[in-house]
C-alpha cells in the first residue's frame, strides 16, 4: 500500500517536472521570438537610419559641389575685375587731361594768326594753370625748395655754388621741379646748392674788414 502511494507520489512529481519543463520552454520561446521581432524592428530601423544619413551625406555633397563651382566663378570674376582696375587705373585722371590737351590743340590751331604775343602768353598761363589744378586735385603738388636746407630725401644737387647771401647746403637755384604724389615724392627736385665755401669766405671777408678797421 505504502509502495503504491510512493509510486503515485513519483508519477505525480514527474508529471509536475515536465509541466514545468514545458513551460519553460514556452517561455522561452516567447522570449525568443520577442527578442526576434524586437531585433527585427532594430535592423529595419537602423537600416532607415543609414539610408536617412546616405541621403544627407548626398545631399551635403551635392551642395558642396555647387559652392565650389561658385566659389570659383567668384574667383575669376574677381581676377577679371583687378586686372581690369590695373589697366584702366589712370582713366578718370586722363579724362581729365584731355580738356587741357584740346586746348593746346586749339591754341596750336591759331599760334599764327595771332597778333598780340601778350594773349598767347596769357594762353599759356591759363592751360598751365588748369593743369597744375588737375594735378594738385589728384594730390600732385609742386615742391618749394628754394631758400630750404638741402636734403637727399627731397633733392638732387646738380652742382655746387658760393653764394654769400644764404648759409652752406641751401638750395639757391631750381632746375627741374620736384613733385609729392601725396605724402610720397614721385620726383626729385633738381637744384643747385651754396657751396661750404661761402660760410669761409663770408668768415674771411669780415675778418678782413675787422682788420683793416683795427689798422686804421
Amino acid at each position: 500500500m505504502q509502495d503504491k502511494k510512493s509510486k503515485n507520489k513519483s508519477q505525480e512529481e514527474f508529471n509536475s517536472d515536465d509541466m514545468a519543463q514545458d513551460s519553460i520552454e514556452k517561455e522561452e520561446s516567447k522570449m525568443a521570438s520577442a527578442e526576434g521581432a524586437e531585433s527585427k524592428n532594430e535592423s529595419e530601423e537602423l537600416i532607415k537610419k543609414i539610408n536617412e544619413l546616405e541621403s544627407k551625406v548626398s545631399e551635403l555633397q551635392d551642395l558642396l559641389l555647387r559652392k565650389a563651382a561658385e566659389f570659383e566663378n567668384y574667383k575669376r570674376r574677381t581676377e577679371i575685375d583687378q586686372m581690369n582696375l590695373l589697366s584702366y587705373a589712370a582713366e578718370s585722371f586722363i579724362i581729365k587731361l584731355l580738356p587741357v590737351v584740346d586746348d593746346f590743340e586749339r591754341s596750336l590751331k591759331h599760334i599764327n594768326d595771332a597778333k598780340d604775343t601778350g594773349s598767347i602768353k596769357d594762353g599759356i598761363k591759363f592751360m598751365f594753370d588748369k593743369l597744375l589744378k588737375i594735378l594738385n586735385d589728384q594730390g600732385v603738388k609742386k615742391m618749394e625748395v628754394l631758400g630750404k636746407p638741402f636734403n637727399v630725401g627731397y633733392h638732387d644737387a646738380l652742382m655746387q655754388r658760393i653764394d654769400n647771401s644764404v648759409p652752406p647746403h641751401t638750395v639757391i637755384e631750381e632746375i627741374d621741379p620736384g613733385y609729392l604724389y601725396k605724402d610720397k615724392v614721385i620726383r626729385h627736385a633738381k637744384v643747385i646748392v651754396s657751396d661750404e665755401s661761402t660760410m669761409e669766405s663770408s668768415e674771411i671777408k669780415d675778418e678782413d674788414r675787422n682788420n683793416t678797421e683795427e689798422g686804421n
